[in-house]
This record gives structure tokens, sequence and C-alpha cells, in this order.
């Protein structure tokens, strides 16, 4: 019990200097999973019947590797999203969607919303975020809708959107290890949850405040229509779907599903052959460039599995572990409902945090099927997603409408927890 409690002591100390950006999170999973491992007495060598399980090998050079198809999953769809951008497809659905609305504030803020969730199906990563919300945030203000409060919906449509991004599937699918069509199934549901919240946010918000009268957007403004808006053709409008049509109605494997989104866009926008090898050849270097962070992020995640799910550690936190994490239908709810804030930060309830090693442990140890746990902490990952201050497109969106990051949290705190509770209570009926 010593051991589980040092154990423990090791992951608040590791989320406190998270929380205080005393240590990146880059750094932070590698760290923490060789610190279990010390404290657990793994070895640095340790050979058996099925390969060396030691610290060196088992857990750093292992980990590294355990979670490849997601770095390729990730890979294909920054390639994808940066595609994209270069092309002009990004702008044009924005725009298009500004188009549609005319004069009638209300709609064009939820066509930007439909159309920021589109594209997010696809894209990701910071530099998506800054070009999609450098468009989106001045033609929400220019209509009237406070900065605050055009964060706040951007965040709900970036939430709706990664909601289908395969990639992220893949994520759990391979730290989970389930079965696609559990978290393909589940993911439909909580999209199905954020589309309510976010609506019921956007009328509140429209309630009290109004939209429409215009606020003058300075250098922020993109009223100049001729500044990198390449002519598109609208087919191409459809690209950031066919990923999701090719692995839900066709049931194609992921990557595959994203080279023929690659190949149809480029098919096209381009009119040589010449121009579409350039562009090719150009979105997969930047492409990498953008998700590097992200895939060096999941190479701790898997440093992390493999010393959480090393015997010895198993062994040493099963007792807690049993004693804390509620296997019963109200306790479960209770458990993971109340304590979804635990999201923020990179805390134990957040996948592409502490929570990846936390579920896994709990699911070998078997005190929860994994569809359960995976219900819950795609639920939990709600909050983390949209309200997280510590996600870069938080900071970012934040600081380009001139509010603090803070206000966006006590902002959609109190929605986006009430979403996690209700996908939480749901995967109660559906998994156990």
């Amino acid at each position: 019990m010593v051991q589980a409690i040092i154990i423990v002591l090791i992951f608040l100390l590791v989320v406190a200097l998270m929380i205080s950006r005393k240590l990146p999170t880059v750094l932070a999973m590698p760290v923490l999973a060789i610190g279990i491992a010390l404290v657990a007495r793994i070895p640095f060598f340790e050979p058996g019947e099925t390969g060396d399980t030691g610290i060196l090998t088992g857990v750093i050079e292992s980990g590294t590797i355990r979670l490849a198809s997601s770095y390729a999953a990730v890979i294909f769809g920054a390639w994808l999203g940066e595609i994209m951008m270069s092309t002009g497809i990004t702008k044009r659905t924005v725009k298009m969607a500004a188009e549609l609305g005319g004069d009638r504030p209300l709609v064009v803020t939820i066509l930007l919303m439909i159309a920021t969730a589109i594209l997010f199906t696809t894209v990701g990563g910071l530099g998506a975020t800054i070009m999609i919300g450098s468009i989106v945030l001045p033609i929400m203000t220019s209509i009237g809708v406070t900065g605050l409060t055009a964060v706040c919906l951007f965040l709900f449509s970036m939430g709706m959107g990664l909601t289908l991004n395969v990639a992220n599937w893949n994520f759990y699918l391979s730290v989970l290890q389930i079965d696609k069509d559990t978290v393909q199934t589940f993911s439909l549901i909580l999209l199905s949850l954020t589309v309510v919240m976010a609506i019921i946010f956007l009328f509140i918000e429209y309630k009290r405040n109004g939209f429409g009268a215009a606020w003058p957007q300075g250098n922020n403004s993109l009223a100049d229509e001729d500044s990198g808006n390449q002519k598109v053709p609208a087919i191409s409008l459809i690209t950031p779907l066919i990923p999701i049509i090719m692995v839900i109605v066709f049931d194609w494997p992921i990557i595959p599903a994203f080279i023929v989104a690659i190949l149809f866009s480029l098919l096209v926008t381009q009119k040589s052959v010449r121009a579409f090898i350039n562009i090719l050849s150009k979105t997969a270097y930047d492409g990498v460039t953008n998700v590097a962070p992200v895939i060096i992020l999941m190479m701790g995640i898997g440093m992390l599995l493999n010393a959480v799910m090393h015997p010895k550690v198993s062994a040493i936190m099963s007792p807690l572990l049993e004693s804390i994490i509620p296997s019963d239908g109200i306790g479960f709810i209770l458990f993971f409902a109340i304590l979804s804030p635990l999201a923020l930060y990179r805390g134990p309830l957040n996948m592409w945090g502490l929570g990846s090693g936390i579920g896994s442990l709990i699911i070998s140890l078997g005190i929860l099927p994994a569809p359960a746990v995976m219900g819950a902490l795609l639920s939990t990952e709600r909050v983390q997603v949209i309200a997280d201050p510590t996600n870069t497109h938080n900071v970012w969106l934040a600081n380009y409408a001139g509010v603090d990051v803070n206000q966006v949290l006590r902002k959609v705190l109190p929605y986006v927890w009430v979403l996690s509770a209700i996908g939480v209570i749901i995967a109660y009926f559906m998994f156990l």
C-alpha cells in the first residue's frame, strides 16, 4: 500500500506541475511513466517469455510505438486538413456559411457553427484553429456576438466536429482496445448531446445579449473578401465528409478513408499534374510538422500505458483502485459525473493526459468493462476539449477575442459538466 500511495503522490505532483505550467505535458507523461516504474521496482532489464518488460525496453522503447496506428491516423488527418487549408476549401466553407445567412445574425451564427463543426471532423491542431478562428470570430463579432460568446460558440462547434474526427477514434481504439463500432455508436450519441447543449447555450446568450449590433473590427476584420480566397468548385466542399462516410457507411479502415479524401480534394481543385504533385508533397510535410507535438505526446502516453499495465504496477494499484472506482450503477454514474471536471488540466479523467493510464489499468484489473470505461472517458472528454484552459486552441481563441481564457472556462463549464453527466448516464445504461 505504501508504494500505491507514493504512485498517487507522484500523479498529484505531476498534475500540479502541469497546472502551474512548470512541466509541459509532452515531458510529464514519460516522467510519470518512468517514476511509476521505479516506484514499482521494475528493473531496467527484465527478460521473459514474452520479451523484455523492463524499463528500457518494455516501458520506454515499446511504449513509444504502442500507439503507432494512432500516429499514422493523426498524420493522414493532418495531411488532409492542410490540403483543405492550402486549396481554399476551408475558407470557402466558412464564407459560404456567412453568405447563406445574409443579414440574419442568428442564422449566420448557426451556419458558421455548422461549417466549423464540419471542418473539425477532419482538420485539427492549433494551425487549423487559427485558420478557421481568424475567419469565424470576426464575422460573429461583426454581427453583434460578444467576443466571449463567440469563443464559446466556436469551442462548442469544434467539440461537435472532433466527436466525429475518425483520427481521434483511432486513439481510443488503440488505448482501450475496443472495437470501432462501439466508439462510433457512442460518439454519434455524444455528438447529438453536444449539438443540443450548444443550441441551449446559443439561445440563452441570444436572449440575454441579442445579436445584430455590429461591432467595429479594426485589424481583425476579414471584410477583404479577396485576401487569400481561392476559387474552388462547390463539390470540393464535401471533402471533410468523405472520411466519415467511408468509415461509418462503407466500414472502411480509417487511413484508406483519409487517402480517398486527400486524392479527391486535389483532383477537384487542381488543374495540372504539377500542381497536384506540388501541393500533395508540400502539405504532407506541413501536416506532419503541425501534429508533431501530438505525436510526441502520444509517445509519452504509450510509455505511461506500458508502465501502468506492467504486472508489478497492476498488483500494487489493484487494491487502491478497487476501493475507489465503483463498479455498480449508481456509484459509476456519481463518480464519473460529479468528477468530470478532473478531465481539466490533463487530469486523471483526461484521455490525453493521466486518464489514458488510469483507464487502461481499470480495464486490465477487470474493475469495469472496456466499453463502460470508454463511455465514461469519452463523456468527460467533452469537458476537456471545450473548456480546458490548458488547451492551446482555448488560449489562442481567448487571446484573439480579447478575453481571459479562465472567463471562457467559467462560461462553458456548467454546460459541459451537465453534458458530460448525461453522457455518463447513457454509458451506464448502454454498457453496464
